[in-house]
């Protein structure tokens, strides 16, 4: 795993608010820039209505399990104090896919960034409810001047390989499932 990042999505279950609106997205978007370790580290994140993707980087299988389980637990908890809820907040265990050459990492960030086209059917651009705001591979847009609160990424895939699957990543590109999907690692999440 040290090598290959991994795609992570984080399910909400049904009575839970939209994750997008308002409070629950300060929530969740607080807790994902206090949820890397030096073990475990969350490179890029959009959040939909009902879930939440994430691309990660873990330094092994066990750092991955643990750091997707502490962080679901974190976000958790931030939803339930911001909305004055309780219970259970995601809907299943989460589910992972490790992502091994340039091309699959290259999907997964156009998955990942602009999901909301998908799901949303907003028009292209950089979702404000993603990391996109911070990400430096746009095409025809310069680097972003405002630091991100995530770490930098380690992996040779993430910080340069992707881009020798196709380059940057333009807005009309369409968030589509990679055809070759990895394995997966569920676990229980809170």
């Amino acid at each position: 795993m040290a090598r290959h990042p991994v795609h992570v999505t984080l399910r909400a279950r049904e009575d839970v608010p939209l994750l997008r609106a308002g409070d629950a997205f300060v929530a969740v978007r607080g807790a994902l820039k206090r949820g890397s370790k030096d073990w475990f580290r969350v490179a890029e994140f959009s959040v939909q209505n009902d879930h939440v993707h994430l691309l990660v980087e873990a330094d092994s299988r066990l750092a991955l399990i643990r750091g997707v389980q502490g962080l679901a637990v974190r976000i958790a908890k931030a939803i339930n104090r911001e909305l004055g809820r309780r219970g259970p907040v995601w809907a299943s265990r989460y589910h992972a896919r490790r992502l091994a050459t340039p091309a699959e990492v290259r999907a997964a960030l156009v998955y990942v960034l602009l999901n909301f086209c998908k799901h949303l059917g907003a028009p292209p651009g950089i979702d404000p409810c993603s990391s996109g705001r911070w990400f430096d591979g746009w095409a025809g847009i310069p680097p972003p001047s405002e630091v991100s609160p995530l770490p930098e990424p380690r992996t040779w895939l993430l910080k340069i390989g992707w881009r020798l699957a196709g380059g940057p990543i333009h807005f009309s590109e369409a968030p589509v499932r990679p055809a070759r999907p990895g394995p997966r690692h569920p676990a229980h999440a809170a």
